[in-house]
């Protein structure tokens, strides 16, 4: 038991400095890329706090919406940066909608377009991790009710189909898989805003950015 101790005792402190040696002869730290919508606006800062001095964390501005405005403006966010790694998801506004496009949005046309832009990923080189969609709120959607005048409610079945086919793009290239969706759904209760509300509290954010953290 004590030997066991000591082996991961010595196993952290070489760890930590390898780290030390690595900051102080200035050696470039793993470029990552966040990319997503609001969600992952909540949860970034507590990703960066959580891989202060391990990685170099960013996110490209604004919300990326649904695929289409991904499609769109892939290049602009992806920059000049040569990332090691990027971390991205599109799901819910792709459900949702709103933002409306004369573009199909259904399960099938989100998953070609999701398909176009893993390709797109690919070809940076970098490290890919597809962060499963958060759960739909249970109860009909606050912003399509008071701006569209429209209630919009996800069916599980609905979710399921858009989660799988999302799942389905991964397997096909090959990408990690960050569940983040089966991580918050259990937890959902305990961290959502509100029934009407696809976001999370303070806590709830800080949550999903410890995971978010961990798979990087």
């Amino acid at each position: 038991m004590k030997s066991l101790l000591f082996k991961i005792t010595l196993s952290f402190l070489c760890s930590f400095m390898v780290l030390a040696d690595d900051q102080a002869s200035g050696k470039e730290l793993p470029k990552v890329l966040i990319m997503g919508d609001s969600i992952s606006i909540g949860y970034t800062p507590h990703v960066i706090e959580n891989l202060k001095g391990v990685a170099e964390v960013k996110r490209h501005k604004g919300n990326a919406g649904p695929t289409i405005r991904g499609v769109a403006r892939i290049e602009e966010w992806l920059g000049k940066e040569k990332w090691d790694l990027i971390h991205f998801n599109w799901g819910l506004w792709d459900m949702y909608g709103w933002e409306y496009h004369k573009e199909d949005r259904s399960p099938e046309a989100y998953g070609k377009r999701l398909e176009s832009l893993v390709g797109r990923l690919k070809k940076t080189g970098a490290k890919l991790i597809w962060a499963t969609t958060t759960p739909a709120c249970p109860a009909n959607e606050k912003t399509m009710e008071r701006r569209f005048k429209q209630n919009v409610r996800i069916s599980p079945e609905l979710e399921r189909k858009y989660l799988d086919v999302a799942l389905a793009v991964m397997k096909k290239h090959g990408v990690e898989v960050n569940d983040l969706h089966a991580f918050i759904k259990p937890r959902w209760n305990k961290y959502a805003i509100a029934d009407n509300n696809v976001h999370f509290t303070k806590l709830g954010s800080k949550k999903l950015g410890e995971q978010v953290a961990k798979a990087i």
